[in-house]
């Protein structure tokens, strides 16, 4: 009885350390993207590309894809100073647990098994500028193809920042029927890269 009791309360101090600092990184992000419309310029993105792939009109989807380009420049130039404000953050508040699930005191407990999520923030700035700008001269369906899986790796990584991995997947999944896998794989070569890189993922694995 005496072990099952201190079970349930050390499950219930984890659960409190926990909820804690998800309350607090949760805050911290929401106090930096307060400050822009990204979300709401994805949304706008996302639909804007379904309209777009259904129009039988070509020259009304032309029109379409270069209304949507202004949009992308804006959602691009608004993450960049969100990264960049970010990037002003110490560094103890930045680390992420590379650890799938949400545990307390991951960040303390195991230093080495971290990344700094200031850095993702700089690689997806990249990558979603770089697809803007469109640098691989896609043609806009491939473009529209590679800027969505650019934000929702970064919609992932701010999810996993908060929550966890496993939760950020699942958001992932739930919100837009992506995989984290298939939405890295679809990424521009560069953002793949260096995002691995970063996470210390096997690119084979």
């Amino acid at each position: 009885m005496e072990t099952l009791i201190l079970i349930v309360f050390l499950g219930g101090v984890a659960f409190v350390l926990k909820s804690r600092d998800q309350r607090r990184r949760i805050a911290l992000l929401g106090s930096h993207l307060g400050n822009y419309e990204i979300e709401k310029l994805m949304e706008k993105l996302t639909d804007g590309y379904m309209r777009c792939l259904g129009e039988p009109n070509a020259e009304r989807q032309a029109q379409i894809w270069s209304m949507l380009s202004t949009t992308e420049l804006d959602l691009s130039a608004q993450f960049n100073r969100f990264a960049t404000g970010f990037s002003r953050v110490g560094e103890v508040d930045a680390r992420v647990s590379k650890i799938p699930l949400a545990l307390p005191l991951a960040n303390t407990l195991f230093p080495t098994a971290t990344f700094d999520v200031r850095k993702a923030f700089a690689i997806h700035a990249k990558g979603i500028a770089d697809a803007a700008a469109n640098t691989l001269d896609q043609p806009p369906k491939a473009k529209a193809f590679m800027m969505s899986a650019e934000l929702f790796l970064m919609q992932h990584t701010c999810h996993w920042f908060c929550k966890s991995k496993i939760v950020a997947s699942a958001r992932m999944m739930a919100r837009h029927q992506t995989s984290y896998q298939l939405a890295l794989e679809s990424v521009a070569p560069a953002t793949r890269e260096a995002y691995r890189r970063l996470v210390g993922e096997n690119p084979h694995g």
